[in-house]
């Protein structure tokens, strides 16, 4: 099997594992990384999950975890 990128179809749809919306992801990352704001977001972070507010983000990310899609729980298998 072959590793080399698909090129998008006529209609411009990527399917799963769109390639421009991972460059666009790398780049902005990149940007992100540049600009020195990991640190200060970290800081950000730490305070939040430090707060009133760490419950919340703490259920947050158990939904996260979960599988589910848009704050609905993922449906069981049949």
């Amino acid at each position: 099997m072959q590793d080399t990128p698909k090129k998008p179809s006529k209609d411009g749809v990527e399917g799963e594992g769109s390639y421009s919306a991972t460059q666009a992801y790398n780049e902005s990352t990149a940007r992100f990384i540049a600009q020195g704001k990991v640190d200060k977001a970290a800081r950000e972070a730490r305070r939040a999950m430090e707060s009133n507010e760490s419950g919340e983000l703490k259920a947050a990310e158990a939904v996260g975890k979960a599988g589910a899609i848009h704050g609905k729980a993922k449906p069981e298998p049949k």
